[in-house]
């Protein structure tokens, strides 16, 4: 940040919201999207931003116990300074502003409370022209609808030119002397009609710079307007849970055993393939491989390679472990269900789950094994091979793939 500036917040919340009908959770600031109020989102934009300074939080008088439940839980909370706003909104920012004034602040950053979705984007994008040297800022949107003009009378009078019109967002950011100045001014004039406070700066020659807005920092205004930032929010919440399925299988042949799981099981015969030939841990492998869309086991495990010749599957599933964590994911369940005449799983499944739950990293209860037979139809009810379903479940955060 310009070490030329330092910058104070007034969030004004002193509205009644009459627009957005009655709610047992009190004016439209206060109702809950995304499970918190409308303020709270607001107030963590700001307290989350490195640039932020002194925040000035203007309410009503009556809404001191809404605002003490409503930002409870947020750090930072406890140093904001807490005005009473007035009538209009023009006296609340007036309130605001000549809360900050003393505080060091050069620049005032003036917001709606009911603009949940204002973002730190926004933020550098003001404070790159106010380092630039712009006395005001406005974040704005260009107008895209066609615009009409009516009569009185509800008829058309003429179409108007939208080239070089614009949507004013907040916050709104002057230097605190200049806008508080203006402020002043205009409440001695007995001027309370300015609808912004880039108004108010126009009013007083204060020369305001555009900068591009967010086309999701809207303002709540009316009753849909919140439920829909609800839908937004519970949309955005849902977690980003994947499943991936594998399948493999090898043909059996003379031997002493098989290895199932990570688990040597004694037989009469022993699983063909360049590897151990674990059929389990190999469709294990590409279940966890697929959630991230990061191929199969023979792309990272080619049977042509010959340093895999004999290699304990394990390790396949160990490097495709680590391929899901590097891609923000939270492996949750892994199932693995054993198609065999034999030998019998049901005496190692415990040992069996027990390997799952060392190599993924889970706990037992998330490892299932299961094994059924092929009731002697086809190859594996022959003898000749067993099969291997696999599903694991991962969770990817934002980070993720």
């Amino acid at each position: 940040m310009s070490q030329k500036h330092s910058n104070g917040i007034v969030i004004v919340a002193a509205g009644r919201g009459e627009r957005a009908g009655s709610s047992h959770e009190g004016p439209k600031q206060y109702r809950r999207i995304g499970g918190k109020a409308v303020i709270a989102h607001s107030l963590e934009a700001f307290l989350s931003w490195p640039g932020t300074g002194p925040v000035v939080l203007v309410i009503h008088p009556d809404d001191e116990a809404l605002l003490d439940v409503a930002t409870a839980s947020i750090a930072g909370r406890r140093d904001c300074i807490v005005v009473h706003g007035g009538a209009t909104r023009q006296q609340s920012v007036l309130k605001g502003l000549e809360a900050l004034a003393g505080r060091g602040v050069t620049h005032a950053w003036i917001q709606d409370a009911v603009r949940p979705f204002v973002d730190a984007a926004l933020f550098d994008r003001i404070e790159a022209s106010l380092a630039d040297g712009a006395s005001g800022v406005l974040p704005v949107m260009p107008v895209s609808d066609t615009l009409k003009r009516g009569s009185p009378d509800g008829v058309v009078v003429e179409t108007v030119p939208r080239a070089g019109l614009f949507a004013a967002q907040t916050p709104q950011v002057f230097a605190l002397d200049a806008i508080l100045d203006a402020h002043r001014r205009a409440a001695a004039s007995g001027i309370g009609d300015f609808t912004d406070d880039a108004s108010i700066a126009e009013w007083a020659g204060i020369p305001v710079r555009l900068v591009e807005g967010t086309p999701d920092n809207i303002k709540l205004t009316v009753k849909r307007d919140i439920a829909m930032a609800d839908e937004k929010l519970a949309r955005a919440a849902l977690p980003d849970v994947r499943t991936g399925n594998g399948y493999d299988v090898h043909q059996l042949e003379p031997g002493d055993g098989v290895t199932l799981c990570g688990i040597f099981i004694p037989h009469d015969q022993k699983l063909k393939g360049h590897s151990d030939a674990d059929v389990a841990l190999h469709a294990l492998t590409d279940a966890l491989l697929a959630t991230c869309g990061a191929g199969d086991i023979g792309d990272h495990f080619p049977p042509s390679d010959m340093q895999w010749k004999g290699a304990p599957s394990r390790i396949f599933l160990e490097h495709a472990v680590r391929i899901v964590r590097e891609h923000g994911g939270t492996i949750m369940n892994a199932d693995i269900s054993l198609i065999a005449e034999a030998p019998k799983v049901g005496p190692h499944r415990q040992a069996m789950r027990e390997k799952l739950a060392e190599i993924l990293g889970i706990s037992l209860d998330r490892c299932s094994v299961k094994a059924t037979t092929n009731e002697k139809i086809g190859f594996i009810g022959r003898r000749e091979g067993i099969a291997a379903i696999a599903t694991a479940t991962v969770v990817y955060g934002r980070g993720g793939a």
